[in-house]
């Protein structure tokens, strides 16, 4: 990777919502967080500064504290998925971004535990970049859990729902 892929992708980290970003591929290693840590190394400076050395910042802070914040919606999904049983195709995230379980906040979840859906149909919305992706039914099936909360950050292969 080069230094002007490196500045492209910290000016899109920079203007999107994501609070953490890690990206690997042959051996190399960027992880650029928004996130104010007591870490020793770049924490507190500016993005640029975590391009010069990304290799020695390996630990970074757990995502899910950021999203414990942000759970309005999900106490009713999550309620009624222990009564049922966990079983099914887990449907995985597609790419790293934010999930969002309904179009918009006043509108309502594309799906809840026990909607019937169909092949193709839109399960959720996977924010990326400022780019809304929609993650699509793999088969027919029935929603037996709902594995991510409303605006959770989420990793590429992360369970987002599971289908019976």
């Amino acid at each position: 990777m080069n230094i002007s892929e490196i500045k492209d992708l910290l000016a899109q980290f920079d203007a999107s919502t994501l609070r953490e970003f890690s990206y690997k591929n042959n051996g190399e290693e960027l992880n650029l967080s928004k996130n104010q840590t007591s870490s020793v190394t770049a924490a507190p400076v500016a993005p640029t500064v975590e391009v010069v050395a990304p290799a020695p910042q390996a630990p970074v802070a757990p995502v899910a504290a950021p999203a414990a914040v942000e759970t309005p919606a999900t106490p009713v999904e999550e309620a009624s998925a222990p009564a049922q049983a966990a079983e099914g195709e887990v449907v995985e995230s597609p790419l790293v971004g934010v999930a969002y379980l309904s179009p918009s906040p006043e509108k309502p979840a594309f799906v809840s535990v026990g909607d019937t859906v169909k092949k193709g149909q839109t399960l959720l919305i996977v924010e990326a970049m400022k780019v809304m992706n929609e993650v699509p039914a793999p088969k027919d099936g029935v929603i037996t859990e709902i594995l991510v909360t409303n605006e959770e950050v989420v990793d590429y292969g992360k369970g987002l729902v599971r289908i019976k």
